[in-house]
């Protein structure tokens, strides 16, 4: 298991469609809640914490492509969609007593802070949660790539991404009962196996800054804290 208790700033990325719940669409308040309650306690047991949202749960730029939109337009409403998410959070995180700014690839000056470097690293030194929204402000990319390029730029110890399942499977455990966990994997392995844990291009970035990956079900109840302290179930990707 991976000592997790090094990792004093960490990214986490939590995927569009875990805020939906069980809707078929949108944001269901109750999940936005009991995933902003995680990341209340990683703050209260010190951590600096920055966030990454995906749109998945509104609109899904490379679906939009597929019907026959144009993929720069389909991307940049996906971007838009991330922001909604991002600013669903930060109300939800503020009600709770943590503070927390939003700051937006592409400016949006009266919802949300444009995106500047060292105004985020400042923001998460005075114990605000950055919430990082649309994600890397350009079509083509995708919010696993913009949270390993914000994990990168926030020289975070390690990338944690809360997903559906607890950890990553040879296949999908929801469908086959015979898939196998990985509780270790390389960047190697995950891109030679194509394991679709994150895009390539989020694999890289995180292998070439030496950060590690951590995967975990972020619907577990305290799944998070129990990340930090290496406990749980999660499985740990690095070099």
């Amino acid at each position: 298991m991976a000592d997790t208790n090094s990792y004093h700033r960490i990214l986490l990325k939590v995927s569009g469609e875990a805020l939906m719940g069980d809707l078929q669409y949108g944001i269901d308040l109750n999940v936005v809640e009991q995933i902003a309650g995680q990341i209340k306690g990683a703050v209260e047991g010190g951590a600096e914490l920055c966030l990454v949202i995906g749109g998945g749960n509104i609109f899904r730029g490379l679906s939009g492509a597929a019907s026959g939109m144009d993929r720069t337009s389909a991307d940049h409403m996906g971007m838009l969609a991330t922001v909604m998410n991002s600013l669903a959070m930060q109300n939800t995180l503020e009600q709770m007593g943590v503070p927390s700014r939003v700051m937006s690839a592409i400016p949006i000056a009266s919802v949300c802070e444009p995106y500047i470097r060292r105004k985020a690293m400042r923001h998460m030194e005075k114990g605000r949660v950055v919430i990082f929204a649309a994600g890397t402000g350009n079509p083509f990319f995708t919010t696993d790539t913009a949270a390993a390029l914000r994990a990168a730029e926030m020289k975070c110890d390690a990338l944690i991404k809360g997903t559906q399942v607890d950890g990553v499977y040879s296949a999908d455990p929801k469908t086959n009962p015979d898939a196998m966990f990985y509780e270790q994997l390389s960047y190697m392995d995950v891109l030679s196996q194509d394991l679709k844990v994150m895009d390539a291009s989020a694999i890289t970035l995180a292998r070439e800054n030496n950060i590690p990956i951590l995967v975990f079900s972020i619907s577990a109840p305290g799944g998070l804290g129990a990340v930090l302290e290496g406990n749980g179930t999660f499985t740990t990707i690095h070099g």
